[in-house]
């Protein structure tokens, strides 16, 4: 569908890094582009803005005008703003057609896509998906959620676009068909945003059952949620996680293997596989499951898999000081992926350091959990009371309140238990600006500590 938006005026909402790249395309291709934001603070400095101007890409700041909105042709969304935004109720009133940036690259694009949506876990999964295809001779570089906009890669020679796709960016897609969809797993979150735990998990499962279905689909077998859209699929289904459903990805006797058209085969032994965390067990089986579809060898497979470190703030191993190990899991912006970290230390333990933007969820697993791992927790941000307030009542005390997150890794490293672990299961936003400011501020406070001995 080249030459979709061919002298056509288009707004973009949200002065985001993906909405940069999106007008950057669209202005190249002879669009008239507008980037309308709403807050009146950016991160971006006037060099970059007056280089954006100087384009002819026109900028917004501080609120949508209304003209800015009904003059457009097509509106792009940033997808971080919610359904329920009235800038979202005005386009819908005017019955403006709206679409997100990775629409546009689809549109824009005659290379195939491969999608990697869940709750956790996509962007391991991702960077995995990704290095297996350039270690066998593919350009299919990381994008989309995951931090590269999947719009600066058009016109690049890309193979393959390897995209993340968050709940927001599926829901506020309307042509995006993926060649290869994976569903890793899932569980209530983002629930603000999506307004109830199901209109989220449905956002999630629309990759999947749309009018436009992927060619492929892969689903996880363990999970019944994720598994039972299989009934509402007609295209071909692989699984990961269990061997009797048919093509899938599978482990036994401590090995991975694939069964694809009733053909075993070992991929790989549980023993070679660095990366600690049975969660990761999970994305590498989902990573296989795309791999053996694209008929890439057993031998890039695996070699990629012992060779491969997760991305920046997923278990990160930080430093050791005085004896004391830390882990930057700064990604763990929910309780699941807390849980899935502290599962990772269950055998010998950790000093947990949580806390947060509070995201109103169940704490009740987390807690559990902690029960079992945490030798003790340290507690930050404004979930403190809240958190305190659940351990208490399940009977967990060794809890220690602080201001700030340097005062929570001084305080955990001197109770000198165990290893600390960084796992927030909170959003950062009373605190920090993302995930990636937190966890680069827990790595540098840590390194500066060890650098100070």
């Amino acid at each position: 569908m080249k030459n979709y938006f061919k002298n056509k005026n288009i707004t973009i909402l949200g002065l985001s890094k993906s909405g940069i790249s999106c007008a950057r395309y669209l202005n190249s291709i002879g669009c008239g582009c507008i980037i309308s934001e709403y807050n009146t603070e950016t991160s971006y400095s006037n060099e970059e803005l007056n280089e954006l101007k100087s384009l002819g890409i026109k900028l917004e700041v501080g609120g949508h005008k209304n003209e800015t909105i009904l003059n457009a042709d097509i509106i792009v969304t940033s997808p971080g703003i919610p359904p329920h935004a009235p800038v979202k109720q005005l386009i819908k009133e005017n019955n403006i057609k709206i679409i997100s940036e990775v629409d546009v690259a689809f549109l824009e694009s005659d290379k195939p896509f491969i999608a990697i949506t869940g709750t956790n876990g996509k962007s391991t999964t991702t960077k995995l998906v990704s290095e297996i295809l350039t270690n066998a001779g593919f350009n299919a570089p990381a994008c989309g959620n995951i931090g590269l906009p999947v719009t600066s890669l058009l016109n690049t020679g890309i193979d393959y676009f390897v995209t993340e796709i968050s709940s927001y960016q599926i829901d506020t897609s309307r042509y995006f068909t993926p060649e290869i969809a994976l569903f890793l797993n899932y569980s209530p979150d983002h629930i603000d945003w999506h307004g109830s735990k199901e209109e989220y998990f449905k956002a999630k499962e629309s990759l999947f059952t749309a009018k436009n279905k992927p060619l492929y689909s892969i689903l996880n077998a363990n999970e019944p949620d994720v598994k039972n859209i299989d009934k509402k699929i007609s295209n071909k289904v692989f699984y990961f996680g269990d061997e009797a459903c048919g093509n899938s990805v599978f482990i036994k006797n401590n090995k991975i293997f694939t069964s694809i058209k009733n053909k075993k085969q070992e991929i790989i032994s549980l023993k070679e596989i660095k990366i600690p965390g049975g969660h990761n067990l999970q994305n590498i089986m989902a990573a296989i499951a795309i791999a053996s579809i694209l008929k890439i060898s057993k031998e890039v497979i695996k070699n990629t898999i012992i060779d491969f470190k997760p991305p920046e703030h997923r278990l990160e191993y930080v430093d050791t000081i005085d004896g004391i190990e830390y882990y930057n899991d700064s990604k763990a912006t929910n309780c699941d992926s807390a849980i899935v970290a502290l599962k990772a230390f269950k055998d010998n333990g950790c000093v947990l350091i949580a806390g947060g933007k509070d995201k109103g969820t169940s704490l009740d697993e987390f807690v559990q959990n902690l029960k079992i791992s945490a030798k003790a927790v340290v507690l930050i941000g404004q979930a403190t009371e809240r958190f305190e307030t659940e351990m208490r009542k399940a009977d967990y005390q060794n809890i220690y309140k602080v201001n700030s997150l340097e005062e929570a890794i001084d305080c955990a490293g001197s109770l000198n238990l165990a290893p600390v672990l960084f796992s927030p299961a909170c959003a950062s936003f009373d605190m920090f600006k993302n995930f990636e400011e937190r966890g680069k501020a827990f790595k540098d406070y840590v390194s500066a500590k060890k650098n100070s001995k």
